[in-house]
C-alpha cells in the first residue's frame, strides 16, 4: 500500500552554509527560504536534545523537488569523508539536467570544481559528469542529447 505523495527535497548537512548556498544558486537553484530550527519539535525529529540549526531551502525555477542545506549551531558538526569514493555508504550524489554540460563543467573547473571521473556518454542520449563540489558534495549533471 503506497503512502509516498511526492518527493519534497533532499537534505544534507553543510559546515559553510553560505557558501554552499552559493554554489547551488551559481548553478541556478533559486533560494525559497532560510530560518533556524530549533526547540522541542527538531529535538524530537532528529534525537539530538538541545539541538539548533540554520536551514535554507533551494529549489528549481518552476517549483519542484527541494535542496535542504542545514548547518548546526549546536552541537557542532562532526566532520564527513570530502574525498569519498562512490563506494563509500551514504548519500552519493544529488543529479541535475542542465543544458550546455560542457560550458558549465568547464566554468566549475575555472572555479575550482573538478570532476570527480569523466564526461560519459550514454547511448547518443545523454551526457553525465559527476563534480565534486564544496565540502565534497558530488554533484551529477546530465544534458540529454538524443
Amino acid at each position: 500500500m503506497p503512502h509516498i505523495k511526492q518527493f519534497d527535497h533532499i537534505g544534507i548537512t553543510v559546515a559553510d552554509l553560505d557558501g554552499v548556498t552559493a554554489f547551488f544558486v551559481d548553478l541556478g537553484l533559486e533560494v525559497e527560504g532560510r530560518t533556524f530550527v530549533e526547540g522541542d519539535f527538531i529535538d524530537v525529529v532528529t534525537g539530538i536534545p538541545d539541538s539548533r540549526s540554520e536551514i535554507v531551502m533551494l529549489r528549481p525555477p518552476g517549483g519542484g523537488t527541494g535542496l535542504e542545506l542545514a548547518t548546526f549551531v549546536r552541537p557542532e558538526h562532526t566532520p564527513g569523508s570530502p574525498e569519498a569514493m562512490a563506494t563509500e555508504l551514504g548519500m552519493r550524489n544529488v543529479c541535475f539536467v542542465v543544458e550546455d554540460l560542457q560550458k558549465l563543467v568547464d566554468d566549475l573547473a575555472a572555479e575550482g570544481y573538478g570532476l570527480v571521473g569523466g564526461l560519459g556518454r550514454h547511448e547518443d542520449t545523454w551526457l553525465m559528469a559527476h563534480v565534486r563540489g564544496p565540502e565534497g558534495i558530488v554533484v551529477a549533471l546530465t544534458e540529454r542529447i538524443g
